[in-house]
């Protein structure tokens, strides 16, 4: 059977589902792979920028990068995968949205459950509690804290940094209530959105995989859908609907 047609039977037969996106599902929004070539990654050594220790010790340097990223996604728009993700939610298919993704573009779409592992780049914190919304932030080069002066970081989780547990305890009870897992835009080869699928399979989880390319999780998925998502997760939806 044709993966599409299979993805949706799959869906329509064994609710809920849920989804691991990674990101795969927001390149067709304008925003590269921190990893790719044009990626972030390709002009700041992570290690050297986007760890905790680099910010507490050197927030201008750290900033510098920051108001990169911010270049890459704010004002980004979510593209017809994002979209086709919150209409499975309103057809009553798709539980909730596990993303490794700081854009926000899923709750922009209409996903209304959506668990951020790394959090998300439309808000900055400060150490005092102090929040704000990123648009609403001062623009200086290093943003600064109005209630205690302290330096504002993006509400991301930066490497060397844990998980937010609130995070892991939501996405975990996804995974071991679903029956279906779409896993869209990532190998989901890195804990601990490697243990998302792995939890689900455990439990007795169909998985469905949708990648421009085979994985390392390919082997372990019921049906793998080959191309962006941008063009195969509406496709997967338009089959539904006619079923």
């Amino acid at each position: 059977m044709d993966p599409i047609l299979k993805a949706a039977q799959i869906l329509k037969d064994h609710p809920p589902a849920i989804a691991l996106t990674g990101a795969g599902i927001s390149v067709d929004s304008g925003i590269p792979d921190f990893r790719s070539a044009q990626g972030l990654w390709a002009r700041y050594d992570p290690m050297e920028y986007a760890t905790l220790s680099a910010f507490r010790k050197h927030p201008d340097k750290v900033w510098r990068m920051l108001h990169d990223m911010e270049a890459l996604v704010v004002g980004a728009e979510p593209n017809a995968g994002h979209h086709a993700l919150a209409e499975l939610e309103e057809l009553g298919v798709l539980k909730g949205v596990v993303t490794q993704n700081i854009d926000g573009l899923h709750q922009a779409a209409g996903s209304s459950r959506v668990v951020e592992f790394h959090g998300g780049a439309d808000r900055l914190v400060c150490s005092c509690g102090y929040t704000v919304a990123a648009a609403d932030a001062p623009r200086d080069p290093v943003p600064c804290c109005p209630q205690c002066g302290g330096v504002l970081k993006p509400d991301i989780v930066f490497f060397g940094e844990a998980i937010p547990a609130d995070a892991l305890r939501q996405a975990f009870r996804l995974a071991s209530e679903a029956q279906v897992v779409l896993v869209v835009g990532t190998s989901a080869t890195v804990s601990p959105a490697a243990e998302v699928p792995v939890l689900a399979r455990q439990s007795g989880a169909q998985l469905i995989e949708f990648n421009v390319e085979r994985t390392a999780l390919s082997d372990l998925c019921d049906v793998c859908v080959t191309g962006r998502a941008a063009r195969t997760l509406p496709a997967v939806v338009e089959a539904l609907r006619a079923r």
